[in-house]
């Protein structure tokens, strides 16, 4: 097997791929065994918008809060130039890093049905050696499940489901997530689950930009040439919802890279979220009509009959437009001996899929989020996610908590 690099696609037609990096392509070369992170597919970074910023402000001029003001010149970066492009800037010096670093200033309309449409993968590898540390924990590999697809309307068969998308260095990316709880906000929920690998490019990067969530992408499951001609009403029927916030673990941030198994134990983040033009002062819980309990207590690989991915696999033969889900009871994955064992379960489901939920019955026996996307081989055949442990609670609280009583 060998990894996907991350691609560029033009505006119409085909996908160009081409390589991020030599040492990325080194990897791909000396690994006997790759393994993409499923996640986020690249594409035209520079693609025209109306770049008018707000922090949710309705009346077209350039409101940020100025604590988002405040971090941005500690960095040495003008919020009128940023408004105005200046986000492109992918210098190493300029590349928010650190977990209090985040910030996120809304462009209005960046997010274009085109600038949606077109957005692709980038993934990520991890070689044999790391599998064969795991001292005998992991499981053998499970039979491949063929991806079903979700029958539209997405918002009546899966209304927590949705796509992130951002920008990198590499290009427009995107992934998928989930809508969850909030504790602190019961019914009220402005909170998004993914990969941690969807908002922060890990060891040797910073924060994506431009993170934003669009809930029932495409929800009446048109093709890709159908969705050429249609409204951003049409793509993005309940709107889009910036990160005003997010968070993944210290782990992430510390160890995750672009090789894939490195972090992907602890491959989950949260984002909290407003609607890019105020909305009708309703939640994005109540917006979709449901949020996901987050389970940070699921039983041992043993216990668990059954788990169902769901997701918006980019990468052949999908294209990224239409929602898909697999269901298979799941094996153990260990990449390294000392992180936490994986989940695996068998699932056709490509790049493009990363971030997205699984779900499962918890304590109470209704559907609960367990894990998301993390990785998978380049050819398909199965999916892996982080086990959510403390180190996840602890994120999904420190969000709450930061917007408890909004």
């Amino acid at each position: 097997m060998r990894s996907i690099r991350p691609s560029s696609s033009p505006r119409r037609g085909g996908r160009a791929r081409r390589s991020t990096s030599p040492v990325l392509a080194a990897v791909a070369l000396a690994s006997a065994l790759a393994l993409t992170a499923t996640a986020c597919d690249s594409g035209d970074a520079d693609a025209s918008a109306d770049t008018s910023a707000t922090a949710g402000a309705d009346d077209g001029k350039l409101k940020i809060p100025d604590d988002i003001r405040d971090r941005l010149k500690e960095h040495g970066i003008d919020i009128d130039q940023w408004k105005n492009g200046a986000w492109k800037n992918w210098d190493k010096d300029d590349w928010l890093r650190e977990a209090q670093d985040y910030v996120n200033p809304i462009i209005e309309d960046l997010w274009d049905p085109d600038r949606m449409r077109d957005a692709e993968e980038p993934d990520q590898g991890v070689d044999e050696s790391d599998i064969s540390r795991d001292q005998g924990v992991t499981d053998p590999t499970p039979d491949p499940v063929r991806a079903e697809a979700v029958a539209a309307s997405y918002h009546a068969n899966a209304p927590t489901s949705g796509k992130v998308f951002f920008d990198s260095p590499e290009g427009t990316m995107v992934c998928s997530a989930t809508v969850v709880q909030d504790p602190a906000n019961p019914g009220k929920s402005n909170m998004v689950w993914t990969a941690g690998h969807c908002v922060h490019a890990g060891k040797k990067g910073g924060w994506y930009r431009n993170i934003a969530f669009v809930p029932s992408y495409n929800d009446s499951g048109k093709s890709a040439q159908e969705l050429e001609t249609a409204t951003k009403e049409e793509i993005a029927p309940y709107g889009v919802w910036w990160g005003d916030w997010a968070q993944t673990s210290d782990q992430w941030i510390e160890q995750g890279g672009s090789t894939g198994g490195d972090g992907a134990s602890y491959d989950f983040a949260v984002i909290h979220v407003t609607p890019e033009k105020g909305g009708n002062g309703k939640s994005l819980e109540e917006t979709v009509g449901s949020a996901l309990p987050v389970d940070f207590d699921a039983p041992a690989v043993p216990e668990v009959k059954e788990m169902t991915a769901i997701g918006y696999p980019a990468a052949p033969p999908y294209d990224g437009q239409t929602l898909f889900r697999c269901q298979d009871r799941p094996g153990r994955l260990s990449l390294t001996a000392s992180d936490p064992t994986m989940y695996r379960i068998g699932c056709s489901m490509t790049a493009g899929s990363s971030g997205g939920g699984w779900i499962a019955a918890g304590a109470d026996g209704k559907p609960a989020l367990v894990s998301n996307t993390s990785i998978g081989p380049v050819t398909s055949g199965w999916l892996a996610g982080p086990r959510l442990g403390d180190e996840a609670k602890g994120v999904y609280d420190a969000v709450s908590g930061k917007f408890a009583g909004q």
